[in-house]
């Protein structure tokens, strides 16, 4: 039953997490639990918890375990014990991963897979490099290099094209670090308890969810 199925969805900033967990939430009828949602929530209905966490996410650099899991426990909780959910973003410490092991098993609802999309540096600096959103309807764009100082207008509603912080090439080599240096050792928690599966998240989107599939054992 796909109800019953809890992702942890993994792989570097770039790797394409977002599209792919909304490929398995539209496929498999689950919930889609994004800190990158949460984060932008929170800031929206301006709680404390959203300006702290902007403060971070603007330099590339992790938000504190704190904060990110006062706002995934709560989510979770609100999916419901008999949903199946997908988590994008989170854990990202071995800490994260650790206490939402325990919470998980508390309730009697652990994860049952971890899936990591991968993807080469030298790939991820060249996708987040020239990513560009629209501030009107946040429409992804990936521009050339000479498009950078004067973008083109949104094709889908004429909005401006801009670059978030995070995005710019000074921030992007940070957040690979940081990624390597603190989101990788999650992996291993996951692999030494015989639940991660790897894929690669270069190729066209259908492949990569095609790959997924078969990984999590869903092809079929």
């Amino acid at each position: 039953m796909t109800s019953s199925i809890r992702l942890a969805l993994f792989g570097p900033p770039g790797a394409g997490k977002g599209t792919q967990a909304q490929l398995l939430k539209e496929g498999l009828g689950l919930a889609h639990i994004s800190t990158g949602d949460l984060f932008r929530s929170h800031l929206q209905q301006g709680t404390s918890l959203g300006t702290k966490a902007a403060e971070f996410m603007n330099q590339g650099l992790l938000v504190p375990d704190d904060l990110v899991i006062e706002m995934v426990m709560d989510k979770i909780v609100q999916v419901g014990r008999d949903s199946g959910f997908i988590l994008d973003g989170f854990p990202r410490t071995r800490e994260q991963a650790v206490a939402l092991d325990k919470v998980l098993e508390e309730k009697a609802i652990p994860l049952v897979s971890a899936l990591l999309v991968d993807v080469p540096q030298d790939e991820l600096v060249k996708r987040l490099g020239g990513r560009f959103l629209c501030r009107s309807c946040q429409a992804p764009y990936n521009l050339e290099p000479e498009q950078f100082e004067s973008p083109p207008p949104c094709s889908r509603c004429g909005g401006e094209l801009f670059q978030r912080e995070d995005d710019r090439p000074e921030a992007v080599q940070v957040r690979i670090g940081v990624y390597q240096d603190q989101t990788a050792p999650v992996l291993d928690f996951y692999r030494e308890n015989g639940l991660l599966k790897e894929i690669s998240g270069v190729g066209a989107i259908e492949e990569i969810n095609a790959r997924a599939l078969k990984a999590l054992q869903l092809d079929t």
